[in-house]
């Protein structure tokens, strides 16, 4: 090859890597992120949900935390439309997520993924199951039957303490609308739910500005 030709191809050469070279970042930039695994979605929830621990305060407010929720929704609903969701523990972490929705659907669906967590071996969702049922039912203007949840009395007399939006309330709570009556103790503790007499402690606990803790949950179960 002539010494000329030669250096015009080396020419053409190093502009063509130089090109290359540029335009990697550009597509690298252009790719897709990696959606969050629904642990993660779950453990970002968790994080997140008002007053989740006494005297918690949250990093966002309440209507914050709703506007995520819905987002996380949505990705679990594309996710199971994919066939995306498979174990135990994503149904018990998606049971978790809808449970915090806002809708009647999204707590009968909660209801749903934990009974199928369940039925794939996940034995920390029995609890779930029982308060994603609750949930539902107190949201179609029935009576809860397990007992696991502590609604704000809306017939308490209005609270005199100043509302902080990143903060939950313990006080003024109730169990009603509650047919206490329908299942017995024994079926409540198969479904790591106390018995009625623990959750008549509860209640006062969290009436005093105090959350119960475990005792929420029946002894020896895991959450």
């Amino acid at each position: 090859m002539r010494p000329a030709a030669a250096s015009i191809s080396l020419a053409c050469l190093l502009i063509s890597c130089s090109c290359i070279a540029a335009q990697t970042p550009a597509t690298e930039q252009s790719k897709p992120q990696t959606a969050p695994s629904i642990h993660q979605m779950y453990l970002d929830d968790q994080s997140e949900v008002p007053a989740g621990k006494p005297g918690g305060i949250a990093p966002i407010t309440g209507e914050e935390f709703n506007a995520r929720g819905e987002v996380r929704r949505a990705k679990i609903r594309a996710m199971l439309a994919n066939g995306d969701v498979h174990t135990g523990a994503d149904f018990h972490d998606a049971a978790l997520l809808f449970q915090h929705g806002e809708t009647a659907d999204d707590y009968l669906l909660a209801h749903i993924f934990a009974v199928e967590a369940v039925i794939k071996g996940d034995d920390s969702s029995k609890w779930l199951t029982a308060a994603t049922l609750d949930r539902y039912l107190q949201s179609i203007k029935q009576p809860q039957v397990f007992g696991t949840q502590y609604p704000l009395d809306p017939n308490a007399p209005p609270s005199t303490e100043p509302v902080d939006p990143h903060a939950g309330r313990f006080k003024g709570r109730t169990q009603s609308p509650f047919n206490d009556q329908l299942l017995p103790d024994t079926l409540r503790l198969d479904f790591c739910v106390p018995d009625l007499a623990q959750q008549k402690q509860n209640l006062a606990t969290l009436n005093s500005g105090s959350y119960p803790g475990r005792a929420m949950g029946a002894p020896g179960c895991k959450r």
